[in-house]
C-alpha cells in the first residue's frame, strides 16, 4: 500500500534528480558525433567523400567504400569512440572511405536514382580505384544504400572485389510490416509533385509510428540517467543523429517507392536504371548479407531472399542478434560484428 510518506519521498527524489539533471545539462557545451578523424578527398555538388585517417598502415591493401542510407546521416556509424563501427573496422585493419550524401535543397528535386548510383556512387568508386591504383575495391552499403550498392554491383561487377550489405531491403512483397504496407498505398506522385523535395520530418514521423511505444519509453528511461553525464551524452548523441536527417530529392524518392517498394521490380528482374536492365545474376563478387534478427524497420523476410537471386558463388548470411540500429551502435556490433566483417573482407583481398 502506497502511503503519503512514500509519495512525498518519491517527489523529493524526483525533484533532486531533475535538479542534478539540470546542472548536468548546463555543463554540456556541445553534443558531438562522427569524431573519428577523416579527411575530405573528393566532392561534387553536395556529395562528399571522406577518407578515414590511419596512424598505422592498413592490413587490407584494397580500400573499402562505405555508403549509408540517403535518408539518414552516416554519423551513426561513428556515434562515439566506444560505439563506432567505423573506428572498430579501422582498428581491425581496413582502409575506409565513406560517402556523405549531403543535404538536398529545392534545387535538387530532380536528382534521380540514376544520379545517385550511376553518377555519384560510380564516380566515387572510380576516384578510389584511380587514387589507389587498383582495378577493384570492396564496397559496403547500409540499409537503403545496401540496396543501391547491390544495384550498382549488378551493373559494374568488374569494379568490386566484394560487397557487404547491412539490414538492406530487397524483397518488398512483405505484408507483416506497416512501413511496407504504407508504401503500397501512398500517392507518391502527388507527394513529389507537391513537395518537390520530401521533408525529413514527414519521414521521421512515419518511422516513429512504426513503434510509438519506443518514443515514450526512451523519455521515461532517460529520467534515470539525468544525473549521469556519460549516460545522458549517449542519449543526446542518438537524439542528435535522429534529428539530423536530410530531406530527399523528389525524383529519386518517386522511383524508389514505385519501382521497389510498390512494384518489387528488383527481385522480379524488371528493374531498370538509365539504359541498364539490372540482372542480379551479374552480381558475382563475394557477398556478405548482414541482417538484424529483431529488426522492426527492415524485416528479415525482405533482406534474406537476395542471396537466392544473385550470381555469387561465395555468399553468406550473417544473423546479428539485435535491432536495426543495434547493428551499428550495440556492444555486440563492436565485439562481434565488426571483427567478423573485417576478417571476411580481408580473406577476400
Amino acid at each position: 500500500m502506497i502511503t503519503s510518506n512514500d509519495l512525498v519521498n518519491d517527489l523529493k527524489n524526483t525533484s533532486e534528480k531533475l535538479s542534478k539533471g539540470y546542472n548536468v545539462l548546463q555543463s554540456i557545451d556541445k553534443v558531438e558525433v562522427g569524431t573519428t578523424p577523416k579527411t575530405l578527398v573528393w566532392h561534387i555538388d553536395k556529395v562528399k567523400l571522406y577518407h578515414y585517417d590511419r596512424e598505422t598502415p592498413a592490413k587490407c591493401k584494397i580500400p573499402v567504400l562505405v555508403s549509408f542510407a540517403i535518408m539518414n546521416r552516416h554519423d551513426v556509424l561513428d556515434l562515439q569512440p566506444d560505439r563506432s563501427l567505423m573506428k572498430k573496422l579501422l582498428e581491425e585493419g581496413l582502409d575506409i572511405y565513406i560517402m556523405d550524401w549531403g543535404y538536398p535543397t529545392k534545387q535538387d528535386r530532380y536528382l534521380t536514382m540514376e544520379d545517385y548510383i550511376l553518377g555519384y556512387m560510380n564516380d566515387a568508386v572510380d576516384f578510389i580505384r584511380k587514387t589507389n591504383g587498383v582495378d577493384q575495391i570492396h564496397k559496403m552499403g547500409i540499409c537503403q544504400a545496401g540496396t543501391f550498392s547491390t544495384i550498382y554491383a549488378s551493373i559494374f561487377p568488374e569494379k568490386l572485389k566484394s560487397l557487404t550489405t547491412y539490414v538492406a531491403p530487397y524483397d518488398f512483397d512483405i505484408e507483416n510490416n506497416m512501413l511496407y504496407k504504407w508504401t503500397k498505398y501512398i500517392d507518391v506522385d502527388t507527394m513529389v509533385d507537391s513537395y518537390g523535395v520530401i521533408p525529413a520530418d514527414l519521414l521521421n514521423m512515419a518511422f516513429g509510428m512504426l513503434k510509438p511505444s519506443m518514443d515514450v519509453s526512451k523519455y521515461i528511461g532517460v529520467m534515470d540517467s539525468l544525473d549521469d553525464k556519460e549516460k545522458l551524452l549517449n542519449f543526446l548523441r542518438m537524439e542528435h543523429w535522429k534529428g539530423d536527417c536530410p530531406d530527399l530529392a523528389g525524383e529519386m524518392f518517386r522511383k524508389y517507392i514505385k519501382d521497389l517498394f510498390r512494384d518489387n521490380k528488383l527481385i522480379k528482374g524488371e528493374f531498370t536504371l538509365g539504359n541498364h536492365k539490372v540482372n542480379l545474376k551479374n552480381l558475382t563478387m563475394p557477398f556478405l548479407n548482414v541482417y538484424a534478427t529483431e529488426d522492426n524497420i527492415i524485416p528479415n523476410e525482405s533482406t534474406m531472399p537476395i542471396n537466392k537471386y544473385i550470381g555469387s558463388k561465395d555468399k553468406e548470411l550473417y544473423a546479428f542478434p539485435g535491432g536495426h540500429i543495434g547493428v551499428f551502435v550495440g556492444n555486440k556490433s563492436q565485439k562481434e560484428l565488426a571483427p567478423k566483417v573485417a576478417q571476411w573482407v580481408m580473406a577476400r583481398s
